[in-house]
């Protein structure tokens, strides 16, 4: 099957574009493209892919499942357990692994609770 040049056609309404003004119209489709899906994650979880980006945290796999159902249980799965991790992290001054050790085992979590509800 061979396909029928169509090039002519298709690429009328930019011919006539500068490079800039080409170069900012690929950018605000970007931007369409990108804002619906930003929009979704930003406002939409799960366990598993909770789960998954601590595992991409390098935090262990037995210690996943502990932290996000810490999390649940904190109302805090919005904020994202990677992101609490890292609250933790950041706050007492230790690495990843040692906060989510900490977090998984039950620790922290009203420091970091706090830390969200105070915007730190």
């Amino acid at each position: 099957m061979k396909r029928e040049d169509d090039f002519e056609v298709r690429h009328q309404h930019l011919k006539d574009l500068t490079d800039q003004e080409l170069y900012d119209r690929f950018w605000d489709l970007i931007r369409q493209v990108d804002e619906p899906l930003l929009k979704l994650g930003y406002e939409n979880t799960t366990p598993s892919v909770e789960r998954a980006v601590l595992m991409r945290m390098g935090v262990s796999s037995l210690d996943t499942q502990k932290i996000v159902n810490h999390c649940m249980d904190h109302g805090l799965m919005g904020k994202g357990a990677g992101h609490c991790v890292y609250k933790l992290s950041k706050l007492e001054d230790i690495s990843i692994r040692d906060a989510s050790i900490k977090l998984a085992e039950g620790e922290g979590w009203d420091k970091v609770a706090a830390a969200f509800k105070g915007g730190k």
